[in-house]
């Protein structure tokens, strides 16, 4: 089992691991590595070494998966993480994927049933998938299983014409959509989800609004809050009651209810859990102001 650890010469790692690079990308690391050590990289660019180490050992072996260590990291950083690889998978996965399938169709028999069937396969893994992610990924496995129907279909039920080429390349870059996509979700559900659980003991809702709050995909556009109502957002946030943050700010108890009604109207955000989430993603607090 490879094993990496600071000293651990990354070109090399990348040379034997592929996969690896759009991993290390989500880390802001391009190529041109050199031979620099993991270490080496990581410190000038304000890379945390630790969780750079766990996620891509968790990559490279299929048995490792430092659950407990992981869930010890700052949450701000793991949902820095999250959120860059939901956009990886929407713009980079999913888009190759889609280029490639498109060349593969349009190179084969238009009038090839099985080929139809894939198109629409995979128009339903697109939409699933982009749902998903925009509600924080958590109800169900439906686009792995999709994507994992679309391969089955391809490798045992395709026939006819078809350019056998272009349909290789799309088997390939399924199997690398499945392995990314496998682990992304076993680290959003065995290490995301407990940590904002700590949080709020909602459950799984809870973990739907906090990841799609702050969302970089998500569709509707939040309008901005008042000052007074940044005010009231931090003080509940922080943990106070409705009459605690009235008497902080020297306001009525209604009016309090009110700010608060219309920071759920803007944001779209129901919980305190999920507010707790906006208030960090966008500095109004840190985590050290809360009790994770």
């Amino acid at each position: 089992m490879l094993f990496l650890d600071t000293s651990s010469i990354l070109s090399e790692v990348v040379e034997e691991n592929h996969q690896l690079i759009p991993v290390i990308n989500r880390f802001g690391i391009k190529l041109g590595l050199g031979d620099k050590t993991i270490g080496e990289i990581c410190k000038p660019n304000n890379i945390n070494t630790e969780f750079f180490l766990a996620i891509l050992n968790t990559f490279l072996n299929e048995d490792y998966f430092p659950e407990k260590k992981l869930q010890k990291f700052d949450i701000e950083l793991v949902v820095k993480y999250i959120k860059q690889t939901d956009a990886y998978l929407i713009h980079g996965q999913l888009h190759n994927l889609e280029k490639h399938l498109n060349a593969f169709l349009s190179m084969s028999d238009a009038n090839n049933a099985q080929l139809k069937l894939i198109s629409r396969l995979f128009r339903e893994f697109k939409q699933e998938l982009i749902d998903q992610i925009e509600q924080g990924m958590v109800k169900g496995d439906t686009p792995l299983a999709l994507l994992t129907d679309l391969k089955s279909i391809i490798i045992k039920h395709i026939s006819g014409n078809f350019n056998e080429n272009m349909c290789y390349a799309v088997i390939f870059t399924i199997d690398s959509f499945q392995k990314d996509l496998e682990k992304h979700n076993r680290i959003r559900e065995k290490i995301l989800k407990p940590m904002l659980e700590e949080l709020s003991e909602s459950g799984m809702e809870d973990l739907q609004e906090l990841i799609a709050a702050s969302h970089s995909i998500k569709t509707n556009k939040t309008q901005a809050l008042s000052q007074r109502e940044l005010d009231v957002l931090r003080l509940v946030s922080l943990g106070l009651l409705n009459k605690e943050v009235a008497d902080k700010l020297n306001i009525s108890l209604n009016t309090v209810l009110s700010h608060r009604k219309n920071i759920t109207a803007k944001l779209g955000i129901k919980t305190v859990s999920g507010l707790i989430f906006y208030c960090i993603t966008h500095g109004y607090i840190s985590a050290d102001e809360i009790e994770l």
